[in-house]
């Protein structure tokens, strides 16, 4: 299990009669700024295309796609992930594993451009970011995350409100549009941070977030990380969670996790010390918040990797 990879509820398969086909069988939901398509595919088959005139992001709820994306290496795409794609951009989709009972469901919400220029707009002038020359705007090139708990929230809201008869539902609909647009950008951001890929150097962020790297077995402090970020703490606690979308200390927690599941990868340490060498000072509170994270226990996760 990975604890950035978080579901999107799987919605109700449609019923075999009104199938139009068994490849990418396609539901919709037309509303003034987007359009929800749901998928579903019952049989296995190849290369299949795919293309939108807008923005699209796609999240899988059931089964196993290989996509095929750009000039990039393919690459497998299971629930708990999300791709974006810009508009006029093919997808060529593997079904390798699709069947009558194990179909695939996969929902592709394509976004109107004029709307998402708008989100960022009212983000950059409301809530701009620190440093000259630094805005919201979404990666294309970072187009491929694990759904965080709030991403997943934010994804399985808008799918019930696109799927709501209600009169207000395009009013909810943008708003939460807006919610997940900024999701998107900050989860883009922490993977970018992750793989070494952050462009900016004159952001703040970059500086802190190496030194939590660097230093998870000192006592980190909200003060010393202002100080480096040379903000006071209120300003600098905005500041992250803003770029973030999680506070210091969560992201202080997530490391330290991260840094003991590799941990545990070498099956002669001993939980205890996997504990000591990540940063906590309490074994049952590691072993509790691990289990938290990931849904299985220190020792269950280093058994995984016992040959």
């Amino acid at each position: 299990m990975n604890n950035q990879r978080f579901l999107v509820n799987p919605l109700q398969l449609s019923q075999e009669k009104s199938l139009k086909t068994l490849v990418e069988n396609r539901t919709i939901y037309n509303l003034n700024n987007c359009e929800l398509n749901l998928f579903e595919t019952y049989e296995s088959t190849h290369k299949v295309p795919l293309k939108f005139n807008d923005l699209v992001v796609t999240s899988m709820l059931r089964g196993k796609k290989i996509m095929h994306l750009f000039d990039d290496p393919e690459f497998v795409y299971l629930p708990g992930e999300t791709v974006i794609v810009p508009s006029n951009v093919e997808m060529k989709i593997d079904f390798p594993e699709a069947s009558k009972s194990n179909p695939t469901q996969c929902l592709a919400l394509a976004i109107d451009q004029d709307k998402i220029a708008e989100i960022l707009n009212f983000l950059n002038e409301q809530y701009p970011k620190e440093g000259s020359n630094m805005y919201w705007q979404l990666n294309y090139q970072n187009y491929f995350f694990y759904n965080n708990i709030e991403m997943a929230a934010t994804i399985n809201k808008l799918i019930k409100e696109c799927m709501s008869t209600s009169i207000t539902k395009d009013i909810f609909a943008d708003l939460t549009l807006k919610e997940l647009l900024i999701r998107i950008i900050q989860t883009q951001t922490v993977k970018s941070i992750d793989e070494g890929r952050y462009l900016d150097a004159n952001n703040p962020i970059k500086e802190v977030t190496e030194y939590i790297k660097q230093n998870l077995k000192e006592d980190i402090s909200l003060k010393s990380l202002s100080e480096k970020a040379c903000m006071s703490t209120t300003s600098f606690y905005r500041f992250f969670k803003r770029e973030l979308g999680m506070s210091p200390i969560e992201y202080i927690l997530n490391e330290k996790i991260k840094c003991a599941k590799n941990l545990l990868k070498n099956p002669t340490l001993q939980i205890n010390e996997v504990c000591y060498l990540a940063g906590f000072e309490d074994a049952n509170y590691f072993i509790r918040l691990f289990k938290k994270h990931e849904g299985i226990t220190p020792k269950q996760y280093q058994l995984l990797y016992v040959n």
